[in-house]
């Protein structure tokens, strides 16, 4: 194998022992702990329906169009052996987990140089988060691409390689096609422009240090990590696999020292325009791709009402969309301050103890002292943990986000401050420095597109989660110079401490009051110990039913081909047994159906393809269309004599057609289901399509 072909094997599997091999399985084999668990009559089985059903006959095209490629994908996946099954589908869709899991830890491992223990816990930690039901390929798939994207970028930059710069703006502009909304991932090329400022800072800085017949020989600031002894950025000595040690960028960054201005200029550019010709090629052959299979009108089309439908679905506006991610870290500064003040209190007793044990006590005193302080910043780091507990930052009910969440958010907010933080050490290398740069971005790019708030980024942290606890870990293990000096010793202005000659320590002269590290590292420990027990609470007790958790799984259905073996509750085993039945006894399953209220997944379990959308009452799905859709409907059955497609309601929407709001209030629904529904545009001139045409009510639970 040649030096070049080499430079692409950076993920390969080499150097894999029997205990890596193990782990790499069980990255492979977790996401798939649920396959058989729960039945979602909201995203899940509307999905596969889409998947089972696709194109533009039974799809929404504003849908089918924004994210056309998950999609296809899914309809693809429907043709493998046992896809016919919601197990089956579940497995397939569930090892896109597996990939986005396996290739973080290869790449965290092999090219970042993270110990793997902690690889592997990020790993882990990142599928326990998945709380997103793996049906939805449009998020799946979008952070697939994004991962892979991101990985490219990170070579093609460091490495100086063409191919990985085009190649990840080739995702990039892939992933416009999973969904549109991910249009925002563009913003990734801040990374090259971020990572090339960098270069040039540390080219310049090393062009004034060298002596201008010498440049070459001196030592490459790229390289340098301004630390002595096993402080930060020890790690990297210890680990030569790190790939920000290589001789090769070494070599590189040595011959950027010295280039003018207009070569260093040259560097973003070049760097901007592979990756600007990668993203513009995948998205004009793609282009290419609609236009020949659908026409390009007819996509043009759907991406407008894309735009339109906020007009409606306020919660997809731009700013709706930031200011939901937005508000989640603001509301969560709630916690931050408080913990922010057990820190300080900490420092400050920790400070005291080390300011008796050097004012006066001896060299046994001083370190029973030391002791003392410590062992109260341990304590103060337990009781924060059960104060978190008692004041319920978190719950122990894993069936709920509730468990997760707070700690969630808290997990991103201490991730942005660590990669921030890295960014501007002057201890890390530009290597260092672009990772977090990067880790930043996927935290707030992923959310970016979704009505969902927070909560996507906390579903994709593949690279951020192994960043976070690598961080952390060379924090908690360094020894070096760990303390702070609120002033000077008495008399001469001299510092209070001074570096032992030869060495990293530091001893003590006169009195003075000193800030050890070690309060933050009980308290980051504490914080991250909780995190990883209610994160593997939420992994292990957590599958997505409407929204919520799924509970009291123990019963099936019978006799229903798609849900064979599948676990839920007793109710729902009830309700959707009843109904296949009578689908199955009436000769149903097959004919089109309408849908109307939560229950868009009955397409997919009773095998009845949408007449138009199978979940049409959302927002997103406007009442012009959908009147548009059934004047359509109306015509075709009069003039053309085509069967009327069977209507399948929510409980609550047949309750308001046969009594009106009296009898929905007799049934005990909320004001704000009244007002949902007595409001509701679109079920008016549903009834109407109903009424106009004849409907009859022939079954009810």
């Amino acid at each position: 194998m040649n030096k070049e072909s080499r430079r692409f094997t950076g993920l390969s599997l080499g150097r894999l022992n029997v205990w890596e091999g193990l782990g790499l399985l069980v990255l492979i084999l977790y996401p798939l702990r649920h396959v058989d668990w729960g039945l979602d009559l909201w995203d899940t089985g509307y999905n596969y329906a889409n998947f089972r059903y696709f194109g533009t006959e039974h799809m929404d095209p504003m849908w089918f169009f924004s994210t056309y490629l998950a999609n296809a994908t899914g309809s693809l996946l429907m043709k493998l052996p046992g896809a016919g099954t919601l197990i089956g589908m579940n497995f397939y869709t569930g090892l896109f987990v597996s990939v986005l899991a396996v290739t973080g830890y290869l790449f965290c491992t092999r090219k970042l140089g993270m110990p793997k223990v902690l690889a592997f816990a990020g790993e882990l930690t990142a599928i326990s988060l998945c709380w997103c039901p793996t049906a939805l390929l449009y998020n799946y798939l979008t952070y697939v691409l994004f991962l892979f994207s991101s990985i490219l970028l990170y070579m093609g930059l460091t490495g100086e390689r063409k191919a990985c710069l085009a190649a990840a703006g080739a995702l990039l502009g892939t992933n416009v096609l999973v969904r549109f909304s991910n249009l925002p991932e563009a913003g990734m090329i801040l990374a090259v422009w971020a990572y090339d400022f960098i270069l040039w800072r540390q080219e310049r800085r090393a062009g004034k240090a060298l002596g201008a017949d010498d440049k070459s020989r001196r030592p490459d600031p790229a390289s340098r990590t301004g630390c002595r002894g096993k402080g930060l950025g020890a790690d990297d000595k210890e680990r030569p696999e790190a790939l920000w040690e290589t001789a090769e960028d070494s070599e590189g960054s040595r011959r950027e020292v010295g280039r003018s201005a207009a070569g260093r200029l040259a560097r973003p550019v070049r760097h901007t325009l592979w990756c600007l010709a990668g993203y513009l090629g995948a998205l004009a052959a793609l282009m290419g791709l609609i236009h020949v299979l659908y026409g390009m009108g007819n996509y043009v089309s759907g991406i407008q009402r894309l735009f339109a439908m906020t007009d409606k679905a306020v919660d997809y506006k731009p700013a709706a969309m930031i200011m939901g991610m937005v508000g989640s870290y603001v509301e969560n500064l709630y916690w931050v301050v408080r913990i922010g003040v057990i820190l300080a209190g900490g420092m400050l007793v920790c400070g005291i103890f080390d300011w008796l044990g050097v004012r006066w006590a001896g060299k046994t005193g001083r370190s029973f002292l030391a002791i003392i302080g410590r062992g109260f910043c341990i304590l103060t780091g337990v009781g924060m943990a059960g104060w978190l507990y008692y004041r319920k930052f978190c719950s122990l009910q894993f069936a709920s986000y509730d468990s997760m969440l707070r700690p969630g958010i808290l997990f991103l907010m201490l991730t942005l401050l660590i990669a921030a933080a890295r960014i501007f050490s002057f201890r890390a290398r530009a290597q260092e420095k672009l990772i977090s740069g990067m880790v930043i971005l996927i935290i707030l790019l992923t959310s970016l597109g979704s009505n969902n708030g927070i909560y996507p980024s906390l579903n994709n942290l593949f690279l951020a989660a192994p960043y976070t606890f690598w961080q952390s870990w060379r924090f908690l293990r360094h020894r070096g110079n760990g303390r702070l000096f609120l002033y000077r010793a008495h008399g001469g202005g001299r510092p209070l401490c001074r570096r032992e000659k030869g060495g990293s320590r530091q001893k003590s002269e006169t009195g003075g009051i000193m800030i050890s590290y070690f309060p933050a590292k009980a308290l980051l420990a504490s914080f991250l110990a909780m995190c990883l027990f209610q994160f593997a609470g939420f992994g292990a007790g957590f599958v997505f039913a409407e929204a919520t958790g799924v509970r009291n799984a123990c019963a099936y259905v019978e006799g229903n081909a798609v849900l064979k073996n599948v676990r839920m509750s007793p109710e729902k085993a009830q309700w959707v047994g009843e109904l296949d039945s009578f689908a199955e006894e009436n000769g149903l399953k097959g004919q089109e159906v309408i849908l109307y209220g939560s229950v868009p997944a009955l397409s997919y379990y009773l095998q009845m393809p949408s007449a138009f959308n199978p979940w049409s009452d959302l927002d997103s799905y406007g009442y012009q269309v959908m009147e548009e859709e059934l004047e359509k409907l109306t015509k075709e059955i009069r003039e053309e004599n085509i069967a009327k497609p069977v209507v399948i309601l929510e409980n609550m929407y047949a309750l308001y057609g046969d009594g009106g709001l009296s009898a929905l209030e007799a049934a005990g629904a909320s004001e704000k289901v009244l007002l949902k529904i007595e409001g509701d545009a679109k079920w008016s001139i549903l009834w109407n399509f109903m009424e106009e045409l004849g409907y009859e009510r022939t079954f009810r639970n």
